[in-house]
């Protein structure tokens, strides 16, 4: 649980390359890290706890962030064995105090996933509970699997979910869905979850992973620093707009790869309208 916490017309340069992956490292402690060369699968490896969030793991995130944001690539996010992640460690959680809460461990963690430049993409098998919701709340897209659940049953511990439900989770469902599971402890199963376009799509847990590297694959193919300046004009507040927008699109006008694509578009065009 989450308590007291911390275009496409060009050409596709590494469509499908970034697939290739070394083997999985040691990302810190209950998170391993599998670098490719457009992409980055951050597995959550405490499959003896459902892959509970304790602060070991909260570490290893921040780590795993630092270098992601040095060096944007697209991230995907899943977690050994059959559970995402089932929620915050709740016997760290019982001994947290005020203190703790006041510091955010998990919530900052969370926010910082959400801002990361590049998309995240979170591929829940199984639970996906409380601060495990909550980290896939904050990823942009998520793929799951005929036994996910998705909840937040925090308040049945005598918490909240501080960790971004709160007011994320209205963003993605809408006030009334939200409040039901923020207040009631609905628990969503993935025909639900995919109903609400919680989930993106639902497929086997085989293909689970090959999944999020197809959608991992569209996002590589088009242009990076566009996709990065998309999604922070998307994700600026609404006072923001239109300025935001244009200055971000200053930026892509001047760029060589605008010319690089461009040009290939028309010329594709003009090659195929040349044969008619």
């Amino acid at each position: 649980m989450s308590g007291g916490q911390e275009p496409n017309g060009g050409p596709a340069t590494n469509r499908g390359s970034g697939r290739s992956r070394e083997p999985a490292a040691n990302g810190g402690p209950g998170l391993l890290v599998e670098e490719g060369e457009d992409r980055v699968v951050w597995r959550l490896n405490r499959p003896e706890v459902r892959n509970a969030i304790d602060h070991d793991l909260v570490r290893a995130l921040h780590d795993a962030c630092a270098t992601v944001e040095a060096d944007p690539k697209v991230v995907l996010i899943t977690g050994e064995g059959t559970t995402f992640a089932a929620g915050a460690d709740i016997a760290q959680l019982r001994e947290r105090g005020r203190d703790d809460a006041l510091r955010g461990i998990n919530s900052r963690i969370f926010d910082r996933i959400h801002k990361l430049p590049m998309p995240t993409i979170g591929l829940l098998d199984g639970y996906a509970l409380g601060g495990g919701a909550e980290l896939a709340y904050a990823c942009d897209f998520r793929i799951g699997t005929p036994r996910t659940r998705i909840g937040n049953p925090e308040t049945g511990l005598g918490i909240l979910a501080a960790a971004g439900a709160a007011w994320r989770l209205a963003e993605l469902v809408g006030e009334p869905l939200a409040k039901e599971i923020l207040l009631a402890g609905r628990v969503l199963t993935a025909e639900e979850a995919l109903s609400v376009q919680l989930l993106n799509e639902v497929v086997q847990p085989d293909d689970l992973l090959a999944t999020g590297h197809l959608l991992a694959d569209r996002i590589a193919a088009q242009a990076p620093l566009a996709t990065r300046l998309m999604k922070a004009v998307f994700h600026a507040p609404r006072g923001a707009h239109p300025f935001v927008d244009d200055v971000a699109q200053a930026v892509l006008f001047e760029t060589e790869e605008k010319q690089a694509r461009m040009t290939a578009f028309l010329e594709r065009r003009n090659r195929k309208e040349g044969k008619r």
